[in-house]
């Protein structure tokens, strides 16, 4: 370990330690940018990013796992992404796959797929409905790993199995126009019965949520950093709790 790693370790026990245990966030949401520009600068193909993407995932989660997070929400493959290439996006979708296969190896997280999974191919999609199976009855905390995922794709499936429900039970439209509140869509979100995130994180500069949570990030405490995702460090996630735990939330009041 060189003087810098020896420095950056100390400045994040440091870091550590000042943290308020009651001022973190419950839920985080993660966007995981920059892998691609990361393995542009190497003059590496873009499957060497992902694939470092990927490690930088399960060591994440450890550290969510150490500040006591509750639910994580990882934007790993959005709608938009299956647009790509197929000589780029099927190792993209392996990669993917495997990152959430090693996450759910460690025991400590429930995964909960979030996202359109009949756009993956059905290896992918089994693959991962039989992770969250597995990983049904762990309750120290959850994982949300948003895949063929899109916020506005969302909102729309959800009004969709809101309206289904109601006409099951015979209710008119006027009926349920009367009635209708945030909560009706809430109950029928991907994300249903968790708390929404107090915080999303971007890395690789941009600040923009990029369809990411777009109904549940409404009071969100948003952290943008200019690190690319495979060279975030824990630091960097340190630095994103304390000014999480330094801003007052208002929710509007």
């Amino acid at each position: 370990m060189g003087l810098r790693d020896l420095l950056y370790s100390a400045y994040g026990r440091r870091l550590e330690r000042a943290l308020d245990s009651d001022a973190l966030p419950r839920h985080v949401g993660i966007i995981l940018d920059g892998n691609r520009r990361w393995a542009k600068a190497f003059g590496a193909p873009s499957s060497h990013g992902h694939r470092a993407g990927a490690d930088k995932v399960v060591e994440v989660m450890e550290w969510c796992a150490d500040e006591g997070i509750e639910v994580v929400t990882l934007y790993l493959l959005s709608t938009d992404n299956l647009s790509r290439p197929a000589e780029e996006l099927e190792p993209l979708i392996e990669i993917v796959e495997d990152a959430v296969a090693r996450v759910a190896a460690r025991r400590r997280w429930r995964i909960h797929p979030v996202g359109s999974l009949e756009l993956l191919p059905d290896a992918s999609a089994a693959r991962l409905r039989e992770l969250a199976e597995t990983t049904a009855g762990i309750t120290s905390g959850v994982v949300n790993v948003a895949i063929g995922y899109g916020g506005r794709q969302e909102i729309a499936a959800a009004v969709r199995s809101l309206l289904l429900e109601h006409a099951e039970r015979g209710t008119t439209l006027e009926e349920l126009a009367e009635v209708l509140d945030v909560e009706h869509i809430a109950a029928h979100l991907y994300t249903k019965g968790q708390p929404d995130p107090d915080l999303v994180i971007r890395t690789s500069g941009e600040q923009r949520l990029s369809g990411f949570l777009l109904w549940q990030s409404a009071h969100s405490e948003f952290f943008f950093t200019e690190v690319l995702w495979p060279d975030f460090r824990k630091v960097d996630f340190l630095r994103a709790l304390r000014a999480y735990a330094a801003r007052e939330r208002r929710f509007g009041a």
